[in-house]
């Protein structure tokens, strides 16, 4: 599977929730997939993903899943003891690994080499960390969101992306409606 079939299988699961959804295409999956004003989508910040969606868990009692990608986690390592020193227990960082820099032209990450990010956020101290292949992203998500304990879950899967259209909503509706939805 690629990203955007694992997006599309989870995205009955992610209705419920606040998610907050990576840069680039990962984003533009989503909003195409299940477009919903809980979706938090990033249209920059590279790697920010996982910090904005802990901040948000650590503010507020919904259940917040960040998506984030293997190469936007590798250009924040720091997120990951973060995560570990500041437990939050209604927030899941859910890692799709697909070994590369999917948005901008599928280059290797490391993560698609030797570096393990499943022992990094272990190593980091991450008590709740969860490695499995694409076609189980939904059934462990769904596990995590029932545990109510942090969670991390790196989903290996292969690289490979779809066609389709940047998201035109303009970032100041995106910030208000998800905002709104979390009031809600």
């Amino acid at each position: 599977m690629i990203r955007s079939e694992i997006l599309r299988d989870i995205a009955p699961i992610l209705r419920d929730q606040l998610v907050v959804c990576n840069i680039g295409l990962p984003s533009q999956e989503l909003h195409m997939i299940d477009d919903q004003p809980t979706n938090f989508y990033m249209l920059g910040t590279m790697g920010l993903s996982s910090s904005i969606g802990l901040g948000l868990a650590l503010a507020q009692d919904k259940t917040v899943i960040s998506i984030d990608g293997d190469g936007s986690v590798l250009t924040n390592l720091g997120t990951l003891p973060t995560i570990a020193n500041n437990v939050a227990d209604n927030y899941i960082l859910m890692i799709i690994d697909n070994g590369s820099y999917g948005s901008t032209g599928d280059q290797p990450t490391y993560a698609g080499k030797k570096t393990s990010l499943t022992a990094v956020a272990r190593a980091c101290g991450c008590e709740n960390v969860v490695e499995c292949q694409d076609v189980d992203a939904g059934k462990v998500l769904q596990a995590a969101i029932d545990s109510k304990k942090m969670t991390v879950i790196v989903v290996k899967c292969d690289s490979g992306n779809i066609k389709l259209p940047v998201i035109t909503m303009d970032p100041v509706v995106i910030r208000d409606r998800f905002m709104t939805a979390i009031k809600a």
